[in-house]
């Protein structure tokens, strides 16, 4: 890449507020609950079943595979557009002697018997990364919503993240790895964080300083492409959205759409705060920073930090008011029963509170609680 003469980078926008949503599924064998390196023969079924499906892709390790809704209006339409293309995926795999797996991790699985997917940026990765790269057995769920005009793209980054404890606490579901019992709500929060440009976003709030950012990364060979900026955060030019990529990852349809219309919300709202001229509130990084371990390791029994002043609640009583005060707004964007359900999670638990529980009640059978996580996709078939 040249660059002298740099022009910066193009931001698409989108015209309307639109959603999209990119779920990571592991394959695991039917009968022992390993971890399977069937991706690549998933695909040949699928192709040959259904022709190509560009709505399904494969991901670094070929126990993955993503699946993807299209540009959607509401959290509705994306649920039915994934729901769709499961109910290929899913037999797929099962004619494979695999089922899905949703979780932000799995409790048992080892990195050592992996295998990468072949590619050229992948290998680059593992290469660079090492150890820290191959322990990456994490899953996870990506929002996409669409923002019209770039300069809200960073404002709007830098506030969502003081919300970020109520999403990652909300869908934590890796409580185990590698056959430990890790203590966290979310330790795939705390491992994908271990990778170079992964983590938290700085908060910059311009595209500018975003740029500045990019040119300076690239320049220095920190990544090559513009997709190597791994945040937890981070603005998507090419679809013209802001893309929140803090959940792990979700076992079943009803907890992501929960999620998706949280975060469609959120994103949503900020943007026309700003509209309206307001000035986004944030807070200093390292009360983020805190926020994110808090809710890693207390998932929804933890205490966060609110505001810059340092005050402080426990993140389900600061989520009631927060729904609260977005349900006119979900009206609007036509997500109401599904952010209604988000105190479903928090009346009944979150998957992490689920697998313990299945643990406890199975003196610590780790295959009982890969079970309990596959029965929990029900595609109402």
């Amino acid at each position: 890449m040249c660059f002298s003469g740099w022009v910066g980078i193009e931001y698409a926008g989108s015209a309307r507020p639109t959603v999209g949503v990119e779920w990571e599924f592991a394959l695991v064998d039917q009968t022992s609950r390993d971890l399977v390196n069937s991706a690549s023969e998933l695909f040949d079924r699928l192709r040959d079943a259904h022709g190509e499906q560009p709505n399904v892709h494969q991901e670094l390790l070929r126990n993955t595979v993503e699946v993807v809704s299209g540009v959607c209006e509401t959290t509705a339409e994306a649920m039915s557009d994934l729901v769709t293309t499961l109910r290929l995926v899913q037999p797929a795999a099962q004619s494979l002697g695999a089922d899905l797996y949703c979780a932000g991790t799995h409790p048992f699985a080892e990195w050592s018997t992996q295998l990468l997917t072949p590619g050229h940026r992948y290998a680059e990765l593992i290469a660079r990364t090492q150890w820290w790269g191959r322990q990456m057995l994490i899953w996870g769920v990506h929002v996409h919503v669409g923002v019209a005009h770039r300069e809200q793209v960073m404002p709007i980054v830098s506030s969502l993240l003081n919300h970020f404890p109520h999403l990652q606490a909300l869908s934590a579901s890796s409580p185990m790895w590698s056959g430990t019992e890790t203590g966290y709500a979310s330790n795939r929060a705390m491992m994908f964080q271990q990778l170079p440009t992964a983590g938290l976003p700085f908060q910059l709030q311009t595209w500018e300083e975003y740029e500045s950012f990019v040119e300076d990364h690239l320049h220095t060979g920190v990544i090559e492409y513009l997709s190597d900026i791994r945040w937890d955060i981070r603005p998507s030019p090419r679809l013209g959205t802001v893309e929140v990529r803090v959940c792990d990852g979700v076992s079943n349809v009803r907890e992501l759409a929960a999620l998706t219309a949280l975060t469609h919300c959120l994103v949503v709202d900020l943007a026309e705060r700003l509209t309206a001229g307001e000035r986004l509130p944030t807070m200093p990084p390292w009360f983020v920073q805190e926020n994110k371990w808090r809710s890693a390791r207390y998932g929804l029994e933890a205490e966060i930090i609110l505001d810059a002043a340092g005050s402080e609640r426990l993140v389900t009583e600061d989520l009631a008011d927060l729904l609260t005060r977005l349900e006119p707004l979900a009206s609007r964007l036509g997500c109401t029963d599904e952010l209604r359900s988000v105190e479903d999670i928090t009346r009944t638990g979150a998957s992490y509170q689920r697998q313990r529980a299945v643990a406890a009640r199975t003196d610590g059978d780790l295959v009982a609680v890969v079970d309990s996580v596959v029965r929990e996709l029900d595609l109402g078939q």
